[in-house]
């Protein structure tokens, strides 16, 4: 033998057992569903998860067992996180705005075994329990309340569990090969899949998101989560918080626009995370409190394309760097981020700007490709466009209780995507697969031309779909919301397309509406849109 290395497995529970080791009094800042502020940090976090492991063992659940939660971004469900992970157990996010009968179907396909619950989500457990097939336990998050005690007999109280637990509880040793947490789709038709995450692809995505050229943190940040801990784990973000040391800020349920610009300015964040329209109401509040947001240095957007003016404005009224990322479930989520390299540093301003627009490149851990109609491969050039695949350390092969691989016969995830990749991996999602719009046998982006639509002072959410047409099969329209006090006409919107896209693809129509439905994670519902409205111009000709 010539030598050899240490072995060690990679788990989860040695994140929490690092942070309180070497960031021990490094805060966790949460704010709870009454409202209040809770201050408490990576010591007490790591102190209070092992006794909350400990007291899961006495109630009788062993490895494997999926552990619900159902809540909040808060100090307490961040303490289950490690806990149920760390104790060999599977941390089953549930997404509370799901409608009942995906909830119920949700539960009972994982076969969860207990579920956690904040009070706001209470009537939903008081109104499905009875379909909750395997459910044995419900636990309620917070100190014992008569009003739960009454409405959910037989529940059990979080603070209880704690005080019970077990201090010298030592978080076992474990194969890194263990699933840690389950997460499902937010797919907008049929039901969603489970993607089941594992102690080591999900420590080896922490790392990758944690690098400079992945979301870049470390024990200088001050990181607001705004991206719910049931979206696809956060993005990973509580881990990566973790393993660096980093302050997190937790915004409990307190995620419009006023809120999370109190917390950015009383505590002084630096880094904040979320979807397109978080940005919108944030941005909305500091307009009109006249905030500048002095401590925030940067923010990743991700889930649905940012417009151009929203980076823009980010930049130049907020000297924020915005970074765009890409992923989704069945990628643990990150699969590019839109850091520079260092030929970038000297583009001009307009240059970087186009750069940025763009969802980024791979970090090392995942690939990425795309292909035309018959699966072949096709250029990164950044201009040919193709169907994006992906493969890599933390991406789904088999959704969770199939016995099919997801994967295609050469072994690569097909992510429903649409998008272009250039010579230097960077890509951009050009639109989805079954969102994109067909006009006349080519096809128009509904990204691109969303992007321009909100970029109109008048219009504060917009989305684009295909319509009906009888001589083009499908033609754009615009489906928007007026911003507050504005009052645009259609023809001023669809003017406002002129040179900023090719003539044959500005929108036929625009229909002002006074919602967009999104879906849980805060992506627009573009099938209940073209359910509403794809026969517009039809109905306008007849």
């Amino acid at each position: 033998m010539l030598g050899s290395m240490m072995k060690q497995e990679l788990l989860i529970s040695d994140l929490i057992v690092h942070a309180a080791k070497y960031h021990a009094d490094t805060e966790i800042v949460s704010r709870e569903t009454t409202g209040e502020i809770t201050v408490t940090n990576w010591a007490e976090v790591d102190a209070s998860a092992r006794k909350l492991a400990s007291a899961l063992g006495k109630m009788g659940l062993e490895h494997g067992d999926r552990i619900a939660t159902l809540a909040w971004n808060n100090h307490r469900h961040l303490k289950i996180w490690f806990a149920v992970s760390g104790g060999g157990m599977v941390c089953h996010t549930l997404n509370p705005r799901l409608f009942p009968e995906q909830f119920i179907f949700i539960c009972n396909d994982a076969g969860d075994k207990a579920i956690f619950f904040d009070k706001t989500f209470m009537p939903l457990i008081v109104g499905t329990r009875a379909h909750l097939k395997t459910i044995e336990h419900f636990i309620y998050m917070g100190p014992h309340d008569p009003e739960v005690a009454a409405a959910v007999p037989g529940a059990i109280f979080f603070d209880d569990l704690i005080l019970g637990g077990d201090d010298a509880y030592q978080w076992p040793a474990l194969s890194e090969d263990m699933p840690c947490s389950l997460c499902y789709t937010s797919g907008t038709t049929g039901n969603p899949k489970g993607v089941l995450y594992y102690h080591r692809s999900t420590m080896l995505h922490t790392f990758a998101i944690s690098l400079p050229d992945g979301l870049n943190l470390s024990s200088r940040e001050t990181v607001l989560p705004v991206v719910p801990m049931f979206h696809a784990n956060a993005w990973g973000i509580p881990y990566a918080a973790a393993m660096t040391g980093a302050k997190l800020i937790m915004p409990g349920p307190g995620l419009d626009g006023d809120s999370l610009l109190s917390m950015i300015d009383d505590h002084k964040v630096t880094l904040a995370l979320g979807v397109p329209t978080i940005w919108q109401m944030l941005l909305a509040a500091a307009a009109k409190s006249g905030s500048k947001m002095a401590s925030l240095k940067r923010n990743v957007i991700g889930g649905s394309a940012a417009a151009p003016s929203m980076i823009a404005t980010f930049r130049d009224t907020y000297d924020c760097e915005t970074i765009h990322a890409w992923g989704m479930t069945e990628t643990s989520p990150l699969g590019t981020a839109n850091q520079i390299k260092a030929k970038h540093l000297d583009l001009e301003v307009d240059a970087m700007a186009a750069l940025r627009l763009g969802q980024g490149r791979p970090p090392f851990g995942i690939d990425i490709r795309i292909v035309d109609d018959q699966g072949n491969p096709v250029p990164h050039d950044g201009k040919t466009e193709g169907a994006l695949q992906c493969r890599g350390h933390w991406v789904v092969d088999t959704y969770f209780g199939k016995d099919s691989s997801a994967l295609t016969d050469d072994g690569w995830f097909d992510t429903g995507d649409v998008s272009t990749i250039d010579a230097d991996g960077y890509m951009v999602i050009r639109d989805r697969t079954k969102d994109i719009i067909k006009s006349g046998g080519e096809w128009i982006s509904s990204v691109d031309l969303e992007g321009i639509a909100v970029s109109h002072p008048g219009i504060a959410m917009a989305a684009a779909i295909g319509a009906k047409h009888p001589k083009w099969d499908e033609r754009p329209v615009i489906v928007a919301v007026r911003a507050d006090g504005a009052s645009p006409s259609e023809e001023e919107i669809i003017s406002y397309f002129t040179n900023k896209v090719a003539k044959w693809q500005v929108p036929d129509a625009v229909v002002f509406t006074d919602a967009i439905p999104l879906n849980g994670t805060g992506k627009m519902l573009k099938n209940k849109l073209r359910e509403q409205f794809g026969n517009v111009l039809i109905d306008r000709d007849a």
